[in-house]
């Protein structure tokens, strides 16, 4: 009778720890993929420009970033929805990740998510993006001239779901070396290239500058499931 009752005290011991770990298992992977309302970091490698981007913006923890996006899900399917090339588009994941050279691990794409407390913005920020689809990109870096650019898209995004109330703040563009205080070369020539001044102090945002919200958390998100458009 005592061995029997040893044997069950020693079964329920047993499977209270398997619910357990299966328990933080699931937390844990539920917690590492990839949600609507995303924000996706990564450093382009686009030549003098994205270096002279990366050269005055600094990244979350450090890091350099030049270019961001959102996602969004449309039928089931997570997308980004971001301001690349001639236009806002919608991309898949494997599109995105696929720049940088993440097609298998996660290494260069850094995952940011709103803290809870912003997380009810995440539909209305969706739907502002994904109206913007077709629209052309804003070459000339500048704000409410009805083009954009990526980090801009982001901006006007949760500005038009937080009630018109700016959610990401802007900070004055520069244009300049930070070492030589002269405006970067790559700078002069592609503005020179537009017939545009360089509009150095106005206000503008960069996906640095975003990434080190404290609005938002990083998450550690190490592969993807491109089958199903999940990460682990």
């Amino acid at each position: 009778m005592k061995v029997e009752l040893l044997n069950k005290i020693g079964s329920l011991f047993f499977a209270t720890i398997l619910i357990f770990l299966w328990g933080c298992g699931v937390k844990n992977t539920q917690s590492n993929q990839l949600k609507e309302g995303d924000l996706l970091f990564q450093n382009i490698q686009c030549g003098p420009l994205c270096n002279a981007i990366e050269a005055v913006t600094q990244g979350v923890d450090g890091k350099k970033f030049s270019h961001c996006a959102l996602v969004v899900k449309i039928n089931d399917t997570l997308k980004v929805v971001e301001a690349i090339g001639k236009e806002v588009q919608v991309n898949s994941l494997k599109t995105f990740f696929a720049r940088t050279g993440d097609t298998g691990f996660i290494h260069n794409i850094t995952v940011e998510r709103l803290k809870k407390p912003y997380r009810l913005l995440i539909p209305g920020a969706q739907d502002f993006a994904l109206e913007q689809v077709g629209q052309p990109y804003d070459d000339d870096f500048l704000m409410n001239n009805g083009k954009w650019y990526c980090s801009e898209l982001i901006y006007a995004a949760f500005k038009s779901a937080n009630d018109d109330k700016t959610f990401f703040p802007l900070k004055p563009m520069t244009f300049k070396n930070p070492k030589t205080h002269q405006f970067f070369p790559a700078w002069v020539d592609y503005y020179k290239a537009l017939n545009e001044p360089i509009p150095q102090g106005k206000p503008g945002i960069n996906p640095g500058l975003i990434s080190r919200s404290t609005k938002l958390q990083i998450i550690p998100v190490k592969r993807i499931n491109w089958n199903k458009g999940n990460s682990e």
